[in-house]
């Protein structure tokens, strides 16, 4: 391990504009906490830091779409967010907020450093202006046509159809979803971080002196440096987020790319008075944990800002994971496509272990990995019930039911014997080089060698066969056996922290440091243990389909969603729906309603009477279009009058998602008066 006096540890601050899901677990936090536990483990200073970012615009367009203010919207999400990780066992110092008073104050701080510093250019641009409202547009407030793909959909900043990246320039047809209209351009004043500037020390930085660092991100920066930086925006105009602390800059706050990683630091001077020895001592080792579409934010971004101020450390390493996609779809928080951490912790009361389990063993370091609840079934059931519970439980229960609970004495070792505790330290040498080497996902499966040499152990042996002629030999065997458990305790408690405490329980003993893991007497003889439990719980196939059902269902709304059919409307009961009389009918006549666009008037065989009904259909039909047709109508409608008319019910139509009226009509040629049931 380096030799580092203190480590601060950072996990990507997440949007609070809606619940955790297992991407983001999967991309950041579980490997994060796994890597902070181990530090832990071995004596080190360490600060786990992370919070909501609650600034940006899909925190204002969320709150617009409920009508609630964005304060509204954070405080509910970094609640959920915050109470979330600590029941699934993420083991922050601190989980803090932007919107935090020392935050404003930090980052305010911060900016005006640099500003007085002159290391911000300002820049007069022609930017989209939305008249109607008097507001300029930041790229999520405008949607207009992919020049790409042709989505009619797409946003300023991305189209989410085919990905492209996008400017709001590059829009066909763009509109501002604030009214709807077409934006104007106008002239306003932002200031600039000019990464130019940096770019000669930024390539020496990361080319030469960082070439450890994981292929997606040393090749996501090389990219960016070999076409040239860029000046990038650290303003914009909007009413959400820390006010630009200048002359001149009403209406403008601090871009949020600029002012979430500023959050690291306000968060670390919230927790500790003694803060700046982690971000400003040369002793001291930055680790960030992101996604992949963070890379460029906390490798080049954040880096200049930080050496445009002066006095802080650098990072040293950057783990960031590429996505996790769900059963061969990407995760969506739009389209309700994800599985919710809060909703994982409700299902599965108690198997916070088995979804940090499947998530570092599927962890996508490498490439976009595929989460899918077949998957998760299997490796629970195959892996830490039969491979991890079943060794700990034999052994556990053979102790129970031998010795009374007792830790037997180890009498005399064979070469076997001795052979496999010798394994133990191999085993957690290789395990600690994987964390070491950020090698999340390669080090639990080091770790899980071990359980995997226990049951070997036991498979060989056979202390079941041997107690009732050598007991002395079974008694060694299942102190082995104990060693081997005992060490799992320390040796999982990263990985499986709420399990390895239960084991712990069932051990009867404390948690014990990293230094300890390869001694061969973590257990005396004669230690009384408690009488064990099932460490894990076989994941039964309804519970699984319930799972799978639940995104088949999200799917089919998504669907329906995409081409305009609206969602259902709220349950009725079977007496409000006999209630209603559809019948079969005939229109005899139609003409328009004078001096209306929509009304026309209908003259229809009902079976039981010749009625009049007015209908707004003359904006989809000519008269000529609808005398004749077979038509459902609901018959006992109580009478209305409309433009002077009396229309006596209501004729069915169906509407697609173009906004066309289409005639609900029999397949074939059925008598008037016929009761639709």
């Amino acid at each position: 391990m380096s030799d580092y006096k203190r480590y601060l540890v950072t996990a990507a601050l997440p949007y609070a504009n809606g619940p955790v899901h297992i991407g983001h677990l999967a991309g950041a936090y579980v490997p994060a906490d796994i890597y902070t536990r181990y530090l832990r483990q071995n004596g080190k200073d360490v600060l786990f830091i992370c919070g909501s970012d609650e600034h940006g615009v899909p925190i204002t367009l969320k709150a617009k779409a409920e009508g609630v203010s964005p304060q509204d919207i954070v405080d509910r999400y970094h609640n959920q967010m915050k109470d979330s990780f600590a029941r699934f066992g993420i083991n922050f110092d601190i989980y803090h907020r932007t919107s935090a008073p020392i935050h404003y104050e930090t980052a305010s701080a911060f900016f005006r450093k640099l500003y007085d510093a002159g290391e911000f250019i300002e820049k007069t641009s022609e930017q989209f202006y939305d008249e109607a409202n008097q507001q300029f547009l930041a790229d999520r407030y405008i949607t207009g046509t992919c020049p790409h793909c042709g989505n009619e959909k797409a946003y300023g900043d991305q189209c989410e159809k085919c990905g492209s990246s996008l400017s709001p320039m590059d829009l066909i047809n763009p509109k501002s979803m604030l009214s709807g209209n077409a934006p104007i351009l106008k002239e306003t004043k932002h200031w600039y971080l000019p990464l130019d500037k940096h770019e000669a020390w930024l390539k020496k930085w990361i080319l030469e002196d960082h070439t450890e660092w994981r292929t997606n991100v040393f090749g996501q920066c090389k990219s960016w440096l070999d076409q040239g930086l860029q000046p990038r925006a650290v303003s914009r105009d909007l009413d959400w987020g820390v006010p630009v602390p200048v002359e001149g800059a009403d209406g403008k706050v601090l871009y949020v790319w600029f002012d979430a990683p500023i959050g690291y630091i306000s968060a670390t001077r919230e927790l500790t008075p003694d803060w700046e020895k982690y971000w400003k001592s040369e002793d001291s080792r930055l680790i960030h944990f992101i996604g992949k579409d963070n890379i460029v934010f906390h490798c080049l971004m954040f880096p200049a800002m930080l050496k445009a101020h002066g006095g802080y450390i650098l990072p040293d390493f950057v783990a960031a994971n590429e996505f996790l996609n769900l059963e061969s779809d990407k995760i969506s928080t739009s389209r309700n496509w994800a599985v919710w951490l809060h909703e994982y912790l409700d299902d599965f009361p108690g198997k916070q272990d088995v979804l940090r389990y499947v998530l570092t063993a599927n962890a996508p370091e490498a490439k976009d990995n595929d989460f899918t609840w077949k998957d998760f079934q299997t490796r629970n059931n195959n892996e830490l019930v039969a491979v991890l519970g079943n060794f700990v439980n034999r052994t556990l229960v053979l102790t129970q039911k031998y010795f009374d609970g007792k830790c037997p004495d180890a009498g005399i070792l064979n070469d076997y014997d001795t052979s496999t505790l010798a394994e133990i330290a191999k085993i957690k040498s290789r395990t600690a080089q994987s964390l070491e080497a950020f090698r999340i996902r390669e080090s639990l499966s080091e770790a899980m060698s071990l359980a995997r040499l226990g049951n070997k152990y036991l498979a060989e042996t056979e202390p079941w066969k041997l107690f009732a002629t050598d007991p002395l030999r079974v008694a060694t065997i299942l102190h082995v056996a104990i060693q081997i458990t005992a060490n799992l305790t320390i040796l999982m408690d990263s990985f499986l922290p709420f399990t390895m405490k239960q084991l712990r329980t069932y051990l009867n003993i404390s948690e014990m440091p990293w230094s300890a893991i390869g001694s061969v007497d973590l257990i005396k003889a004669g230690h009384q243990m408690e009488k064990p439990g099932l460490l894990f719980e076989k994941i039964e196939d309804s519970q699984v389909e319930y799972q799978v059902n639940k995104l088949l269902e999200t799917k089919k709304a998504n669907e329906a969603k995409s081409v305009g059919i609206a969602p259902a409307k709220p349950a009725i009961s079977y007496d409000d729906f006999s209630a209603m009389d559809i019948r079969v009918a005939t229109i005899l006549e139609a003409e328009k309603v004078p001096k209306t666009q929509k009304l026309m008037k209908l003259k229809v065989d009902s079976g039981i009477d010749i009625r009049t009904v007015v209908s707004g259909i003359a904006e989809h039909f000519e008269p000529q279009e609808v005398i004749g047709k077979q038509i459902l109508l609901l018959a006992n409608l109580e009478p209305r009058k409309i433009k002077g008319i009396e229309s006596k019910g209501m004729i069915l139509l169906a509407e697609d998602n173009q906004g066309r009226l289409i005639f609900a009509t029999p397949e074939q040629a059925i008598q008037n008066g016929a009761i639709v049931k």
